[in-house]
């Protein structure tokens, strides 16, 4: 992907100067190295009357498909190969963006030891490149650009020039021209391109708020599609773009009062902040799980892959769970709940209404039958997914209790976690996470084969666009299970497989 910067110049203030203050020689060729590929620095035409410098990189696919996103379960079966044939080495994107702050990381930041004077003055530049992704068009462009005195020249580049009803591309051939500080235009570049794309090839944590702010200082919090701008520059995450819109209102408050940004901003003290903390998202899902039990009335509860025996622990709190049944296929998981619900010291009627027991949710169990509840909290997505309709008969089948509520991760609301690398699950031992409509789906089905109605409740925040980070269903048995008479054949001969393994066990 290639990008130019031109500008002109005399013999008092010769062209070339763009050299000193892009701290590239234009005698000189050099290359550098990025994390996919290599950027060149070369200068097509140096003269006292006009200078271009232009920056090309060279993208290596391989290298972007092992760094990059893609790596996640569940993708499209074309996906292997759009990482490697794609438009990534070509187009400005993000890449391009990356090059441009680490090879001209002094020129974004308006240093320059050798000319300080023409860092300060504004210069006649040209920009062009050759292919721009736009998303939004040549009007999109020009929307960007010309608010930061820009003469914007967008042309879509068509699908085939032999075939001009196929239409335009997403492209661009785009040119810039105005009398700019090379930083300044160096960072409407930095910001843009990836906004004009509306992708990034890297993981958008919370420090890309602070390069967003640094490189948007002094014409982002005036920009009249300033949302749009955070908003694509971050990737949608809520939580980022919300910080980056706080902190721009702050710094448009303060050049409009010609005060600092901390006189603005000093409402809270740090030291009698009482501002509540927020509440875990476990803590939460164990309140909705406790809510939905009381709301069926139940009092003798399955708690089922009870792990380290939290859940148990709070039903134990609450005096209407007569009888609490933590069952687990982990041992040592079990041996951890003993001593944390520190069942050795109870006294004896706290001790006679729980119960920790070795099972596996893939057999049937005669001993889980006869209860109330039961409840699967974050235990499905660790089974492999053709496992799972063993559980589901071992619970919904034979077990059948009264009600049964089951939480699982909402993979839509993944984009929302800034410590979560792209493409990634929550945690090691998933198998696969669901969307909402996945979720909904397999509830659906499973209730209507067993004889259950099912309700769905948000766990967490329930974001407009993504959902909860936890979601929640509610399965309640019908008078008379008539969903169980549906088995098919295949089920028929799953169930029986599990139950002489059960036995055999």
């Amino acid at each position: 992907m290639l990008l130019t910067i031109s500008t002109t110049g005399n013999a008092a203030n010769p062209a070339t100067d763009l050299g000193f203050l892009l701290h590239k020689h234009p005698a000189n060729a050099q290359s550098f190295s990025t994390a996919h590929g290599t950027a060149h620095v070369f200068y097509p035409e140096a003269g006292d009357e006009r200078c271009t410098a232009a920056l090309l990189l060279e993208v290596d696919p391989v290298a972007l498909a092992r760094r990059g996103k893609g790596k996640g379960r569940g993708g499209a079966p074309d996906a292997a190969l759009a990482q490697y044939v794609n438009d990534r080495p070509y187009a400005a994107s993000s890449l391009l963006a990356v090059a441009l702050s680490n090879v001209f990381s002094s020129a974004l930041r308006g240093v320059c030891r050798a000319r300080p004077e023409r860092a300060e003055q504004a210069l006649p530049l040209r920009v062009e490149v050759p292919a721009l992704p736009a998303r939004g068009g040549p009007d999109l462009v020009r929307q960007l650009f010309e608010p930061l005195g820009w003469a914007v020249e967008a042309t879509a580049v068509p699908l085939d020039e032999e075939f001009p009803e196929w239409g335009d591309s997403r492209y661009v051939r785009l040119v810039l021209e105005g009398e700019l500080r090379l930083a300044h235009a160096l960072r409407h570049l930095y910001v843009l391109l990836p906004v004009l794309d509306d992708a990034k090839h890297y993981w958008v944590s919370a420090d890309e708020v602070d390069k967003l702010l640094r490189a948007g200082d002094g014409w982002l919090a005036g920009h009249p599609e300033q949302k749009l701008i955070v908003g694509r520059y971050l990737s949608r995450r809520w939580s980022l773009t919300r910080q980056a819109m706080e902190r721009l209102e702050l710094a448009r408050l303060a050049d409009a009062d010609d005060t600092d940004v901390e006189e603005i901003d000093n409402a809270v003290d740090e030291e009698s902040d009482t501002e509540e903390r927020p509440v875990p998202l476990a803590v939460r899902r164990r309140e909705a799980i406790l809510d939905a039990l009381r709301e069926a009335g139940a009092a003798r509860v399955l708690d089922l892959g009870c792990g380290q025996g939290q859940l148990v622990g709070e039903l134990l709190k609450d005096v209407r769970f007569t009888e609490i049944v933590g069952v687990d296929v982990s041992v040592r998981a079990l041996t951890v709940a003993s001593r944390r619900l520190r069942l050795e010291q109870m006294g004896e009627r706290q001790s006679a209404r729980v119960r920790l027991t070795q099972g596996s949710l893939a057999y049937t169990d005669k001993r889980l039958k006869g209860y109330d509840a039961a409840v699967l909290s974050e235990v499905i997505e660790h089974l492999d997914l053709p496992r799972l309709p063993a559980l589901e008969y071992a619970v919904f089948g034979s077990a059948r209790p009264r009600t049964v509520v089951v939480t699982t991760p909402n993979v839509e609301y993944n984009v929302r976690w800034e410590t979560l690398p792209a493409g990634h699950v929550r945690h090691g031992d998933h198998r696969f996470e669901w969307t909402r409509a996945e979720f909904r789906a397999w509830a659906e089905r499973v209730a209507a084969r067993h004889g259950y109605a099912v309700r769905y409740v948000p766990v967490g925040e329930d974001d407009p666009e993504v959902g909860p980070p936890t979601q929640m269903a509610v399965f309640t048995a019908s008078e008379t299970p008539t969903g169980t008479t549906t088995e098919t054949a295949a089920e028929s001969a799953t169930r029986n497989e599990n139950e002489k393994g059960a036995t055999a066990a």
